[in-house]
């Protein structure tokens, strides 16, 4: 059977626009369904059988902003993974920094080039269909290795989430170099679901460009759990590929959106420790996470 034509969904409250986007999307081979607000938009996507391939909003709109709708869907947990792009009238330098501060894929302007909106869109599924795939190949290698795991972590645990380091060995393969909780007291087996990780990336983005990944918000369904993971490397003539690849994950019960845009930030910081061989605590990283994904994101709204 034929793949099924991606899925768009436009909010814009100009119902010109709206129609015209909708014309020229649906001729360039996308099938797409709109609302005028974001408070309908996120109204309409809790009814729909297929989750979007990506969104495409204005800002300006009643009863929910772009800024808003943005928010909605970035914290929930089934829809955190669907590309969204504003696209918007608001172009000075100052909305555009507050578009990508947010963490948006896109920021484009009104009027827009139609090649360069295409582009962006088809750009965004790509990448997303990897980070599926990924989603995929953890599940499979999970399950595969018949790993046990201990039930999602409640609210009354002292141990919410998981912090490790994962290092690349040419003979052994990924290796588990640190972690707080340990492994030992850990509520899942770390050491398995780093290595798992790390292989399912490497069979996806391929072991020579594993490092251009960069950070993956993931669900790792298997154990109820949400993972992010950032890889890097630094120079060692020694390793096969001429570097050192290396990841650092967080696995926790939930990650927002937001909270891994904070979180990249962190694991940039501990990555450049690695990199320039800097002694750094694993267990006060931990705790700057700990407060992040306790404290949540605030929404920011337009002037």
């Amino acid at each position: 059977m034929p793949d099924s034509k991606p899925l768009l969904m436009v909010v814009d409250d100009n119902k010109d626009i709206l129609f015209n986007l909708k014309i020229l999307l649906e001729e360039k081979g996308y099938d797409v369904i709109t609302s005028i607000n974001g408070d309908k938009a996120l109204k309409t996507l809790s009814t729909l059988d297929a989750i979007p391939s990506v969104i495409i909003s204005d800002i300006m709109m009643p009863n929910m902003n772009g800024y808003e709708f943005f928010a909605a869907v970035s914290t929930h947990s089934q829809w955190n993974h669907i590309p969204f792009l504003f696209l918007t009238a608001k172009s000075t330098p100052e909305d555009i920094r507050l578009g990508k501060m947010l963490g948006v894929d896109d920021y484009i302007t009104k009027p827009f080039n139609e090649e360069d909106l295409i582009a962006s869109i088809s750009g965004k599924i790509a990448r997303n269909r990897k980070s599926n795939l990924l989603d995929n190949k953890v599940k499979e290698l999970l399950t595969s290795f018949q790993i046990e795991m201990q039930p999602s972590i409640s609210e009354d645990d002292t141990l919410p989430f998981c912090l490790l380091v994962v290092f690349w060995d040419d003979i052994l393969g990924p290796m588990l170099k640190n972690s707080h909780p340990p492994e030992g007291t850990c509520h899942i087996s770390i050491n398995n679901i780093g290595k798992q990780l790390f292989h399912a990336a490497t069979s996806i983005y391929g072991q020579d460009k594993i490092t251009q990944a960069q950070g993956i918000l993931l669900n790792i369904e298997n154990i109820k759990k949400k993972g992010y993971v950032f890889f890097d490397a630094f120079p060692d003539k020694n390793e096969r590929y001429g570097e050192k690849q290396y990841m650092l994950s967080i696995i926790a019960p939930n990650i927002t959106y937001f909270d891994s845009l904070k979180i990249r930030e962190i694991l940039k910081e501990i990555s450049e420790k690695i990199k320039n061989n800097q002694d750094w605590e694993i267990e006060d990283y931990w705790e700057i996470i700990l407060e992040i994904l306790s404290t949540g994101s605030l929404l920011l709204k337009p002037q």
